[in-house]
């Protein structure tokens, strides 16, 4: 059995690559991206400020620098796998980039007399330094500063010397072809390197808020826990005896009534029936607040009247919640206990004068919870659970609702992020579950 559960452990990172390398590809080829994004919103600053771009100008009203420096944020100048990697933390990203053109004089800045044709001059970003890169050919045989004649690569920096096709193939990249490359002079990139990815915990930052997508995902996992562990405990306090009632009531009105109510909630979504309780009980009968889990002013309050007023606030979104969840778990803990009554060993335990209570609660009632056990791995998940669409009705900042602002916003980070720790859980969840049901039921081998 060990040895089982160590493959099932050791399958999650694979796993877990598989999904987040299908997303991440996907990200990068839907429309709507981040950079689109900012083009956009720098067009309608241009076309607000009355400018006019021309064919020769890039996209959006933004400097063909601008534009770079943004694919270099995002990773869109790397390919796909190596873009992967650097989020994974297994490849190393370019930081401080930093650019200069061979046929540009550096006199002014560094006080002497360079050959611009063979020799560019860099000016570090955030540093103010110059640094002479000087080639011959199509490669660089030295970069140093331009004060000290040191070299670059002393410093941890490194270079790359860029030719007009490699500019060139840049740019039909970001323009998909459409348009003939205009001539470049080719030039020198001097950058540094780090790793910093998934595996150094770093998950980026919010191309829309610009925070650490580490700390918005921990921000909402407060709420995700809260209504989890809430519609956890009522679920399985209501539907386990609920289900037991049900198997002893078998095709009595009180079965046949339940079984309407509880599939009647299942077939309402949860969104709806929060559309409907918020316009008759909050709007018009203003018996619960519109939005939110807390009211304004909750910090002054004292510690009564912030439990009173996040209760008032969690009623109607919890109903949502729960409605849903009665069917599946009350029906299968009535089948599962019907088919255990009929089983022969509870025949045999009534035959030999054990009382009918006992052998319901005593023998197949225990067998009968085996199926219901294998359900709770997946309560490792109620830290990312919960509901986008019933989160953005009731406009509760839960971890739903920030998966959902993510996908409409297209922020890549806060996506792949939400999506890996979500996909984490899941697979644990799955393993916690086989080792539920192996612990509860000594017929099951994992060989």
């Amino acid at each position: 059995m060990k040895s089982y559960f160590l493959r099932r452990l050791l399958l999650i990172p694979p796993t877990l690559i598989g999904i987040t390398l299908l997303v991440f590809t996907i990200t990068r080829f839907v429309p709507g991206g981040p950079l689109d994004r900012m083009l956009q919103e720098a067009s309608r600053g241009a076309d607000a400020g009355g400018k006019r771009t021309t064919s020769s100008q890039a996209q959006g009203g933004l400097s063909e620098e601008q534009l770079e420096e943004l694919e270099e944020q995002f990773g869109l100048d790397k390919p796909v796998l190596v873009a992967y990697c650097q989020w994974l933390g297994v490849a190393p990203r370019e930081v401080r980039i930093s650019k200069g053109e061979y046929g540009d004089r550096g006199d002014e800045m560094i006080g002497g007399e360079i050959d611009p044709a063979t020799t560019a001059t860099v000016v570090l970003r955030g540093d103010g330094r110059a640094v002479l890169v000087k080639r011959q050919n199509d490669a660089v045989v030295s970069a140093v500063f331009a004060e000290t004649g040191q070299a670059v690569e002393a410093e941890g920096w490194k270079v790359r010397y860029e030719t007009e096709k490699d500019r060139q193939d840049r740019y039909q990249r970001r323009n998909s072809g459409k348009e003939k490359p205009p001539s470049y002079p080719p030039r020198a990139a001097i950058y540094q390197t780090r790793f910093s990815g998934l595996l150094q915990g770093d998950l980026g930052r919010s191309t829309v808020y610009n925070d650490p997508v580490h700390e918005m995902i921990f921000a909402r996992m407060p709420v995700a826990a809260y209504f989890g562990l809430l519609t956890a405990i009522i679920t399985y306090a209501i539907c386990l005896p609920l289900g037991v009632l049900k198997a002893l009531k078998h095709r009595t009105f009180i079965d046949t009534s339940s079984s309407v109510l509880i599939f009647l909630g299942y077939s309402i979504p949860g969104f709806a029936l929060g559309a409907i309780l918020l316009v008759h009980l909050g709007a018009r009968m203003n018996l619960f607040p519109l939005f939110g889990l807390t009211s304004p002013g909750f910090d002054q309050f004292d510690n009564w009247d912030k439990v009173k007023d996040i209760a008032h606030h969690t009623v109607l979104p919890l109903t949502c919640y729960i409605v849903g969840s009665f069917a599946m778990l009350t029906m299968l803990t009535k089948n599962s206990l019907m088919d255990n009554l009929a089983a022969d060993y509870v025949r045999t335990a009534v035959a030999k004068g054990v009382s009918y209570p006992r052998a319901v609660f005593g023998h197949a009632f225990r067998n009968s919870m085996i199926p219901v056990a294998t359900s709770l791995g997946s309560l490792v998940e109620i830290f990312i659970g919960g509901s986008m669409l019933i989160e953005t009705v009731f406009d509760i900042q839960g971890f739903g609702l920030l998966q959902y602002q993510a996908v409409i916003a297209r922020d890549v980070p806060v996506i792949m992020g939400t999506l890996t720790i979500a996909a984490f859980l899941m697979l644990v969840g799955q393993v916690i579950s086989d080792l539920l049901v192996a612990m509860v039921d000594p017929r099951i081998k994992f060989e």
